[in-house]
């Protein structure tokens, strides 16, 4: 049971070192998400529903009378 112990420690602190190449997935990964995010947000703000709530509302503030 005492060599148990031994790999079990250098087992554990290869899984806990080895991250090699964990850095560069994690920005692929997050550059692609935000990528993704921004052709979403562009294609909502640019449909014309958007567009056209957008200038009722500026019509609506704009011809306002008190």
């Amino acid at each position: 049971m005492t060599t148990t112990k031994p790999r079990l420690r250098a087992r554990l602190r290869h899984a806990l070192e080895a991250d090699d190449g964990m850095s560069t997935v994690e920005y692929a990964i997050g550059t692609i998400a935000a990528a993704a995010f921004g052709a979403v947000l562009y294609t909502v703000v640019t449909g014309d529903n958007i567009v056209d709530a957008l200038t009722g509302i500026i019509d609506r503030a704009l011809n306002t009378t008190v």
